[in-house]
């Protein structure tokens, strides 16, 4: 098992969806059952990673790699070729978790197909999980593209009144983008055959040709730039940043409410894992040019700020959440483009709490939605008064979602604006409106949703939690306490590969001589960044390699 785990964690989900294929339609509660056990069991499967990767936490390079480079379709050089480091292992977790929770929500939400519903569901799971995992581009773009397919019918069969405008927007946002990343992709293929004499599709092959595109006298600065774009393009729409959003809410408020947990909570950070996995290590050059990290910074910063202030304006609970997303994805870019281990860092941690604060949010919206059948906050008021477990558990994943200290939203905003003021502290001044502006938007939603009386007749006798909803919401509840309270093994996992990835981002690449000094922290810069590490974590906690050494 150790040595195939990831395959195994990569196919359970597939494998549910396989033998639901042979259980008749008319049987819904088998069906249910048989979907939230391999959901479960892919959860439980993925426990045993946490403590042999913890083992491996500061050993350089990727861990628990399976198969080989051009072995699964060798005419073309490509490879069942798979591997995790700290970012990915998170994410993985992060992925198996919400899996089973998004499932676990759906039992009494879904009534109609309910097997295709669950099949879906389960492949979706699986292709989710083989972006995170695929060391293979074409492995990875295959994972891609099998993934958008089960998330546009979630959508487009299981979604509200509006369900196929906003599954056709999702899938050709999606589509277009995905179109320009595989021009990409196969630019960099043969660029590396060209060097190389080799036709491959492996990242760690493709991690030393690809940045030499920028000093390559056949191409140079104009063609990795536009390479750059076409990856920021697919990664952007998906994360997605200001001003390729627009699909987002429409998304979010039609998908059923597993569907939205799903797509907030992992489908999102597909398009930032995208950025720290290719756009850093593959185009150093291009990112560290002024004119385009002040770009990525200023649309990082707008989202942030828009975001918030179109959240406040919202009638609709689910599209409050949903704008809300793309304020805080704009804190993960913004710790991303800070090109610094403290922000690198925090964005992937602010991932992780995304996930969690941002899901449990709409799992919360969708409780209520399950007994009113409305979204509309004018609708409510005074629910603390019939269903005070809801309102607790709202109250706590409200203030972890604005980023109150002790739990989890706070160290992650803290930690990308320490590394963003590193940088520039206009940056960071610009962006910590967006965490005054949270909290106004959420507050406001839980004084008119939850405080004051009854007024209206319709609310006076909701049933409070049932003990299945409980569960949904414990396993969150913990982790967001768990990072809020104790963060350090997460920034521990996170040092290696963090550290360097920001040392070979800020390394001039050869030929690359365009603003060298925006690579190198500056003297001020550098005690404060080596504090900043030792205080995560300590010195007799791990021992010091040569790539540590030389980033500080």
């Amino acid at each position: 098992m150790y040595n195939h785990i990831l395959s195994i964690i990569l196919f359970t989900p597939l494998v549910g969806a396989i033998v639901l294929l042979f259980v008749p339609r008319e049987n819904k509660e088998a069906i249910r059952w048989i979907a939230n056990i391999f959901a479960l069991g892919g959860f439980l499967i993925s426990l045993p990673l946490i403590p042999w990767f913890w083992a491996l936490r500061f050993e350089p390079g990727f861990k628990f790699i399976e198969g080989a480079a051009g072995n699964w379709i060798p005419s073309i050089g490509a490879g069942y070729l798979i591997g995790i480091d700290g970012i990915s292992f998170l994410l993985i977790l992060l992925t198996t978790l919400l899996g089973w929770i998004s499932i676990l929500s759906s039992w009494t939400a879904i009534e109609n197909r309910v097997k295709e519903y669950y099949v879906w569901f389960l492949i979706l799971q699986t292709g989710m999980l083989g972006v995170f995992m695929a060391l293979d581009f074409f492995l990875f773009f295959v994972f891609w593209e099998a993934m958008l397919v089960p998330m546009y019918l979630l959508i487009g069969i299981w979604g509200g009144p509006r369900k196929l405008y906003a599954a056709i927007k999702f899938f050709l946002y999606t589509l277009a983008g995905s179109v320009l990343m595989l021009l990409g992709i196969l630019f960099l293929y043969f660029h590396h055959h060209t060097l190389t004499g080799v036709y491959t599709f492996s990242l760690t092959a493709l991690y030393d040709t690809a940045p030499k595109i920028y000093s390559d006298p056949a191409y140079g600065p104009t063609i990795a730039t536009l390479l750059f774009f076409a990856f920021f393009f697919a990664f952007a729409i998906k994360v997605p940043m200001f001003p390729f959003h627009t699909w987002l809410p429409d998304a979010h408020v039609e998908a059923p409410t597993a569907g939205s947990v799903i797509l907030a909570g992992v489908l999102l950070k597909m398009g930032t894992y995208g950025f720290i996995r290719f756009s850093l290590p593959f185009f150093p050059d291009v990112l560290t040019h002024t004119k385009v990290r002040g770009w990525m910074i200023a649309l990082s910063i707008i989202a942030i700020i828009y975001g918030a202030l179109v959240s406040l304006m919202q009638k609709d609970m689910k599209k409050l959440v949903a704008y809300s997303s793309v304020s805080h994805l704009g804190f993960c870019t913004l710790g991303i483009f800070a090109l610094n281990s403290v922000g690198l860092s925090g964005s992937v941690l602010q991932q992780i709490n995304h996930g969690i604060s941002t899901g449990a949010l709409f799992l919360i919206v969708g409780v209520l939605y399950e007994r009113r059948h409305t979204r509309e906050i004018a609708e409510y008021g005074g629910i603390s008064n019939v269903m005070p477990v809801y309102a607790t558990i709202t109250m706590i994943m409200f203030l972890s979602s604005m980023g109150l200290p002790l739990l989890n939203g706070f160290v992650g905003e803290f930690t990308i604006l320490q590394g963003t003021f590193m940088e520039n502290w206009r940056w960071g001044a610009w962006a910590v409106p967006g965490v005054v502006l949270a909290a106004a938007y959420l507050l406001w939603l839980y004084q008119r949703v939850f405080f004051g009386t009854v007024t209206n007749p319709k609310n006076e006798k909701l049933q409070d939690l049932t003990p299945r909803e409980v569960l949904m919401f414990v396993p969150l509840l913990i982790v967001a306490f768990w990072i809020g309270l104790y963060p350090k093994p997460f920034f521990q996992i996170l040092e290696q590969p963090v550290n360097q990835l920001v040392q070979n981002v800020r390394t001039p690449q050869a030929g690359g001589a365009m603003n060298a000094e925006l690579r190198q922290p500056s003297q001020s810069n550098t005690p404060v960044l080596q504090a900043a590490s030792e205080a995560k974590v300590s010195s007799e906690d791990r021992p010091v390699t040569p790539s540590m050494k030389g980033n500080r």
